[in-house]
């Protein structure tokens, strides 16, 4: 097994593949390199003598600057570095185009088609509460026609999209949990909604019935808890008539260029930017190549690499919403009077990710090369075939469950430290290193750790199959160990 691996010829720091124990002589690029002290699986060592506030280079950029003298061979982490980002930038579009492009496949997915033409890859139920009072009764209808129908019928899953919020918000707030709402309701994945409200909250169901606009009556019903007398019998009775308006719904062939795929990744460790997240990047890229569709998010770990995503905008226009994306972002932020760079996290940092920087370095990959054709405000849903980029936070279930509402069949997951939730749709967890993998193989779903020892194109093979079958039918285990949620952003005050 290679002991080191540099992601680009231009670093000064290369990241150690396994265990490294103070006196060992490595080998790396014709350098001969001496561990001055034990070094920790996907952390990073000097492969130079660096001094005093010289730039730290990793994946040919920066990632930060050190604050001491390092020699050649030293661990390189948080206690000798700093970032570079400070606070608000200026930006100029300078277009580098050079997308990876790979050949016409004509591959398919079995899944649904709705009346409205889209295409989802489940069949699912959806209880979707307007306000977090009613809860616990839609808990209760689920189990109660959970024991009605114990093998589901025709639906792959159930799920109460249980959250919070519905009443006591204003502005933003509000709107924004109306609109991840409606979203959920149009997802195609739903094969029949039932929309459950309490009756006096602000997020009253007459309203939000009106704000759906279109939508196919057979598979969306709607229930007001205060105009029943008993709620779980009335609900039961719409869950009966979704049954039977879904029972005869089957799988047909669909192209892949149909297919939305969110990217995401969380409990990032050394590894990531080596072997998961650059996974995600060939996908994409595949992906794109057949006519599908992409989508990344978590803007605040695209700082520190946010000019790598604006060299990629397609147009002048979309270079600008960029920007926009980026500094509305770090206004957010700083209207709290919190750091804009208070990043990453103490997980991140144990798995050897050292700055913003480094971490967003490693983060954008999961993008690969494509322009970027389009960039969508929180809970806006997909408008065009290519690469987007989504208003959201880093937080995993936001984040995931933004891309879900987006009209992402499924979102793609990367991770080094291991996390067992899922969105309301398909969450692939991809685990970065094998020993993820093999400690929580009932948690992850893909295994991405082979890349440090065979080619991007034999694995990304095995991937693009897997996907397939993901969205053909084959449970992830999230679905498995049914867990399915749902988390909305909140910004403002709470009556």
């Amino acid at each position: 097994m290679k002991q080191l691996k540099k992601m680009n010829p231009r670093d000064n720091v290369a990241v150690a593949l396994r265990p490294i124990a103070a006196g060992e002589t490595l080998e790396l690029d014709g350098i001969t390199v001496t561990a001055a002290e034990d070094i920790t699986q996907g952390h990073k060592i000097a492969l130079t003598d660096l001094a005093p506030g010289q730039l730290v280079t990793k994946y040919g950029y920066p990632i930060g600057h050190t604050t001491a003298a390092i020699s050649q061979g030293a661990w390189v982490h948080t206690h000798n570095i700093r970032t570079n980002l400070a606070g608000e930038e200026e930006y100029e579009y300078k277009p580098e185009l050079h997308p990876v492009t790979y050949p016409k496949r004509n591959l398919t997915f079995n899944g649904y088609r709705r009346k409205n033409g889209k295409a989802g890859i489940r069949n699912d139920l959806y209880i979707i509460p307007t306000v977090g009072c009613v809860n616990g009764i839609a808990e209760q209808m689920l189990a109660e026609f959970r024991q009605l129908h114990p093998d589901l019928g025709t639906f792959d899953n159930v799920t109460v999209l249980k959250h919070p919020y519905g009443c006591s918000q204003l502005g933003d707030d509000h709107r924004m949990t109306r609109s991840i709402l409606l979203d959920a309701v149009t997802h195609p994945n739903a094969g029949g909604v039932l929309v459950f409200g309490l009756g006096c909250e602000n997020n009253i169901v007459s309203e939000f019935r009106s704000s759906l606009g279109e939508y196919d009556q057979e598979r969306v019903k709607f229930l007001v808890a205060q105009e029943v007398g008993d709620e779980v019998e009335a609900g039961l009775a719409l869950l009966e008539d979704l049954y039977e308006a879904a029972k005869n719904d089957k799988r047909e062939p669909i192209p892949l260029s149909e297919l939305n795929v969110g990217l995401k990744c969380g409990g990032s460790d050394g590894f990531s930017g080596i072997t998961a997240n650059p996974l995600l990047g060939a996908f994409s890229d595949f992906l794109i190549s057949q006519g599908g569709t992409t989508v990344l998010t978590e803007v605040p770990e695209m700082f520190g690499a946010e000019r790598m995503l604006m060299a990629r905008a397609e147009s002048q226009e979309v270079y600008e919403q960029i920007v926009s994306l980026i500094n509305d972002f770090k206004h957010y932020f700083l209207s709290y009077g919190e750091p804009v760079y208070e990043n990453p996290s103490p997980g991140n940092k144990a798995g050897g990710i050292s700055t913003l920087e480094d971490k967003s370095l490693g983060c954008t990959q999961k993008a690969g090369s494509a322009p970027v054709v389009d960039v969508l405000k929180y809970s806006e849903k997909l408008r065009k075939k290519g690469l987007s980029l989504l208003e959201a936070p880093g937080n995993d279930l936001v984040a995931s469950s933004a891309l879900a509402a987006a009209d992402c069949q499924l979102v793609l997951f990367t991770t080094g430290r291991g996390t067992p939730f899922g969105s309301f749709v398909p969450t692939v967890k991809v685990a970065t290193n094998n020993e993820l993998f093999s400690k929580k193989g009932h948690w992850m779903d893909f295994n991405a750790g082979p890349l440090l020892e065979k080619p991007m194109q034999e694995v990304l093979e095995d991937f693009i199959s897997f996907v397939i079958e993901v969205a053909s039918g084959r449970q992830t285990r999230n679905e498995e160990n049914e867990v399915r949620e749902l988390a909305i952003f909140k910004t403002g005050v709470t009556l």
